[in-house]
């Protein structure tokens, strides 16, 4: 079976001009070699397409896959995740992870609180500033906390996203606004123990592979788990096992985010408590790092037993269980 992979790739995007944080969500080669030696060890023949242009001038010039692994995150705008899963969707094409509608809700994260708060998970409180002059409106209680609204990897979150009062909440604003040019969002500060909490499946299929907590070392950035925490994490937290009665209660909130926002095959949601010790949804990401021994989802997997071929195939068992005629090709060619 034909399985293109769609990816974008860091090194590519560093040649170009951009910077280590533009490109934090990109993918390494190590990741790219290690997922197609994963999916050939499965019995599957993948083939690299790379980014959405290189998808786009393929399936013009006629090429078909029976499936994609669509692993790419997309440059610009608030919809970048779905170009690839819209294209695909376009020509009939199978793919693995979550559909355009999905993808562009998760990465904005003030809809996705929306849609969660409505749905009674718990999520901190929340603005968004448009504008510099939307800082003014802003009735939440201080300390709050400040990030852009359509970013990934931790970006735009440092030593200066928690903020204690109005002067230093437009500052970092103004700054966050200038930087990314998009919205952004604040919300109540947290101030509990944070949770990761990796997920494979899709709907009432989808199950919690583990939960690892963030400890803070010394080294820590601020107060949230940003991009220079997570690109240089070694001598700023240490990633370990969540106590079972923490897992059972970060896994339930993570579990029913998953289901509502219909996220689909494999994926993470972060977690953090709040000052009575419940958790709260912060952020969910349904295109989850795939680097062995660097990703946290690869983190959990490892812990909890599970090599990165099974995690793959974890993955890939939930692709074809949306597509049983895939399935059954699948098995008439073993």
């Amino acid at each position: 079976m034909r399985i293109g992979v769609t990816f974008d790739l860091r090194s590519d995007y560093l040649a170009m001009g951009y910077s280590e944080e533009e490109t934090a969500e990109f993918d390494s080669e190590i990741t790219i070699a290690a997922l197609c030696e994963a999916l050939t060890g499965l019995g599957f023949e993948p083939d690299r397409i790379g980014g959405v242009r290189k998808l786009a001038e393929r399936l013009a010039a006629g090429e078909r896959w029976d499936g994609v692994f669509n692993f790419c995150e997309g440059l610009r705008g608030v919809s970048r995740e779905a170009q690839v899963p819209a294209l695909l969707e376009a020509y009939d094409i199978p793919y693995v992870f979550s559909d355009p509608l999905t993808m562009a809700l998760t990465l904005d994260k003030a809809l996705t609180k929306r849609v969660l708060r409505d749905c009674g998970v718990p999520t901190a409180d929340f603005a968004v500033i448009e504008r510099i002059e939307d800082v003014d409106k802003v009735s939440l209680a201080f300390p709050l906390f400040l990030k852009p609204l359509a970013e990934g990897s931790g970006k735009g979150i440092d030593a200066n996203s928690r903020v204690d009062d109005p002067k230093a909440m437009r500052r970092t604003a103004a700054a966050l606004l200038a930087r990314f040019r998009q919205p952004v969002l604040v919300e109540s500060f947290l101030p509990g123990r944070e949770f990761t909490v990796a997920i494979t499946g899709t709907g009432e299929d989808a199950t919690v592979l583990g939960v690892s907590e963030i400890v803070k070392k010394a080294n820590f950035v601020g107060d949230g788990y940003g991009f220079e925490n997570k690109e240089f994490w070694e001598d700023k937290v240490d990633i370990i096992g969540a106590p079972p009665k923490d897992a059972q209660a970060a896994g339930a909130v993570a579990l029913a985010a998953w289901r509502l926002l219909r996220c689909r095959d494999g994926g993470r949601v972060d977690i953090r408590y709040d000052a009575q010790g419940r958790p709260n949804f912060i952020e969910v990401n349904p295109l989850a790092g795939l680097r062995p021994d660097y990703s946290d989802m690869c983190f959990i997997a490892t812990r909890e037993g599970v090599s990165y071929r099974q995690l793959i195939g974890k993955i890939m068992d939930s692709f074809l269980k949306r597509y049983p005629q895939l399935a059954r090709r699948r098995v008439a060619d073993a």
